[in-house]
């Protein structure tokens, strides 16, 4: 084993944005839904309702998203107390999100100039979108017996970037691959809109779809659906299950995840001096200390197998293992260039 110091030009940091498909598989678009009539039926299906790729009784099964319903005056589900009106499990899905996304309990959403009380959440399972949505690559079919729409963000519409509370935020309108198409009103000169304003936001930073109800209960003929939310008071809508319906319908969600990798790359150099006598004992007379065989004197020859990397307390951080032994001797010079991912 011999060491060397790396001067500070051996030391290299790259960024890169990896862009893959969201859903388990590698796949890019979701044409299959299955939700759990055992989380549905559980204290978790007042809340939300969990969407799998395949059975959820499959092996295979991985949570892909979730479809929940907020309302700020808590219609459309059953109170918790029915001595405290107003207060349910949408009226607590409606503060969550109100506190994460808009950052203040005060605010209201507003989708395309149209505030809203109530919408649909489509969250988006952590470990498929990995660091953030990438934007431009939504395309989702809402479909309903009177016909389907195509909702995507409209990133590439826009020339500015509205932040939130939670991050990035785009309009969800009419069209595909992050653009809107020329039907319905035009938003500051955006085209893809409904008279009830966006479809919703994407928040790729976060993971989450809002889905603008105003927008979705239209006729078909003025952008929407008839996806009309139930808010009855102290009454379950079932509203999770009604855009899970439109979504299975649907039968096409594409979505890609983006992620950030940092790397760091060392540049290990054994000059045609170095690295060429072996530290091994074998090669050494335990009796007088002499070199045993004469070759190894004249023309030594040794093969680098592995690259540590050691702090200046001699402590072992990483190991670096070549696909071949690298033959080395005074003759060659090697260049091995080490790279940490995190």
């Amino acid at each position: 084993m011999s060491f060397k110091r790396l001067d500070p030009e051996d030391f290299i940091v790259s960024t890169d944005s990896i862009v893959a498909a969201c859903w388990t598989g590698n796949n890019p678009t979701l044409t299959s839904f299955f939700s759990s009539s055992v989380q549905v039926a559980g204290s978790s299906g007042d809340f939300y309702i969990n969407v799998y790729q395949t059975s959820s009784t499959n092996v295979d099964a991985e949570v892909q998203f979730a479809i929940t319903y907020g309302n700020e005056f808590g219609s459309g589900s059953v109170w918790y107390n029915s001595a405290v009106p107003g207060y349910s499990p949408t009226q607590t899905i409606y503060g969550q999100y109100r506190s994460l996304v808009l950052g203040d309990e005060n605010s209201n959403f507003v989708f395309g100039g149209v505030t809203s009380n109530d919408f649909y959440v489509i969250s988006i399972d952590r470990s498929r979108y990995k660091e953030a949505i990438f934007p431009g690559s939504l395309n989702l079919i809402l479909s309903s017996s009177v016909g389907s729409i195509q909702i995507t963000d409209n990133s590439k519409n826009v020339t500015t970037q509205t932040f939130l509370d939670s991050g990035r935020v785009f309009d969800l309108v009419s069209g595909s691959n992050g653009s809107g198409i020329s039907t319905g009103i035009t938003y500051q000169g955006l085209p893809g809109y409904t008279n009830s304003g966006s479809y919703g936001w994407l928040l790729p930073d976060i993971g989450t779809i809002i889905l603008n109800p105003r927008a979705l209960s239209l006729p078909l003929a003025n952008g929407g659906i008839n996806l009309v939310p139930s808010t009855s008071l102290n009454s379950e809508g079932n509203n999770p299950s009604s855009l899970f319906s439109v979504i299975s319908d649907g039968a096409n969600f594409t979505l890609q995840s983006q992620e950030t990798i940092t790397s760091d790359f060392i540049f290990v150099r054994a000059r045609n001096a170095e690295f060429n006598y072996s530290t091994n004992p074998s090669f050494i007379s335990g009796s007088n200390g002499a070199v045993l065989y004469d070759d190894f004197i004249n023309s030594p020859q040794t093969y680098v197998t592995t690259v540590g990397l050691y702090n200046d307390a001699n402590e072992l951080l990483a190991v670096a293992k070549l696909s071949r032994p690298l033959l080395k001797d005074f003759t060659k010079e090697s260049l091995i260039r080490v790279k940490l991912d995190f």
